[in-house]
């Protein structure tokens, strides 16, 4: 039974005539068996609500093409610090064809993930407790339990440092901060009406599935999510071209001006997240795919995954990631991919903005620089 088969039999929606989504429910994930079922069976519960399934506002239709997805190595950029350049898991360079889809234009927000909370009743991962015997699963082996008090509900919170202090380690500027979650990226309590058009962050991957099930749609391939970055330019080193951000006069998005961790100016206008569509749209008509905040996708993440496709020697159509996550310095991580860059990326740590950026992230993490948007297949008549 196909996907639009499935989804008729088991729940008649019948969306409009442009566009038929299919969530991805978690009998046909890639990877359930590396997943918490708690959480899977969550977004089971969830119902889909008819009229936003049917609602195609705030989504762009990008029709697919084939295009050479990975690492992108400009002759003007040599020279460059390493951490500005493509990095070992971009390439091989590999040929994509992608079919046609719906995009957000926008991130997630606040506001709109409030509206699936108080219709659901979801709760958030980083609203609960954390599940000891879940998180040891990804850490090596006799490692000691944490002191009841860091198991706590919260997330990650970013904070910067000075100068003189340690920063060799990520744990020297995000702190696991109690209470912490998507109502308080920052821990401290804001007023919930002034985030209402600000993306929604700390929220995990599961998080961000339980929406898009209860809005008909589903989140980005690492493929869609490259593609739609590239906005139809073949080779260039960011979804603007290859303009370098220390010689631009315009402002891009929202990325860190300054010294990573230490300082950032804000001279884009925002030192922490801005509201979305604060920054010029790429050329699909987009806003905010590179920076502001990473982005979830789909995929599982492997270091190894495109030479395993480039090895096939063949046009790969709608690749839907590994089976499975494999990081060459981790052996027990289990990662999902995450696109797009951040308000913390700039060319001296992560440049997140460049189209063939990867990073990683465990499903279940919650960070002040990560958020979502989604996606639907798009279906001609």
């Amino acid at each position: 039974m196909s996907c639009q088969q499935r989804q008729s039999a088991d729940r008649a929606i019948s969306l409009n005539d442009k566009s038929l989504s299919c969530h991805t429910t978690a009998v046909t994930l890639r990877g359930k068996e590396f997943l918490n079922d708690k959480y899977l069976k969550k977004i089971d519960a969830i119902t889909p609500n008819l009229a936003k399934s049917a609602d195609m506002g705030g989504m762009v239709a990008i029709k697919g093409g084939k295009f050479s997805m990975g690492g992108d190595h400009a002759k003007e950029f040599e020279g460059m610090p390493s951490t500005a350049l493509a990095q070992a898991d971009e390439f091989p360079k590999h040929e994509v064809q992608v079919s046609d889809f719906w995009m957000d234009d926008h991130e997630v927000t606040v506001g709109e993930f409030r509206e699936f909370v108080n219709a659901t009743g979801y709760i958030t991962v980083a609203e609960q407790d954390v599940d000891w015997d879940e998180l040891k699963k990804q850490l090596p082996p006799g490692t000691p339990k944490p002191d009841q008090k860091k198991l706590k509900a919260g997330a990650l919170v970013f904070h910067l440092i000075t100068p003189e202090e340690n920063h060799r380690n990520l744990e020297d500027w995000w702190t696991f901060t109690t209470g912490a979650n998507w109502k308080n990226p920052d821990g401290k309590n804001p007023e919930l009406k002034t985030l209402l058009k600000m993306p929604v962050t700390q929220v995990s991957w599961y998080d961000a599935m339980a929406y898009a099930k209860w809005a008909g749609k589903r989140l980005p391939t690492e493929a869609e999510f490259e593609y739609a970055l590239r906005s139809g330019k073949q080779n260039n080193m960011y979804p603007w071209g290859n303009e370098k951000l220390d010689a631009s006069q315009h402002h891009y998005g929202n990325f860190l001006q300054g010294e990573f961790p230490i300082s950032n100016t804000g001279k884009d206008g925002y030192v922490f997240t801005s509201p979305v569509k604060s920054y010029p749209p790429n050329d699909y008509g987009l806003f905010d795919l590179a920076g502001n905040v990473w982005e979830w996708t789909n995929d599982w993440y492997s270091a190894i995954y495109y030479k395993e496709l480039a090895d096939k020697n063949q046009v790969i159509t709608d690749p839907k990631g590994p089976e499975k996550s494999f990081e060459v310095y981790d052996p027990n991580a289990v990662n999902k991919t995450v696109r797009g860059g951040s308000f913390l990326c700039s060319d001296s740590w992560c440049s997140g903005y460049r189209n063939s950026r990867r990073m990683r992230l465990s499903p279940d993490t919650g960070m002040q620089h990560l958020g979502f948007r989604c996606v639907r297949d798009l279906k001609k008549k």
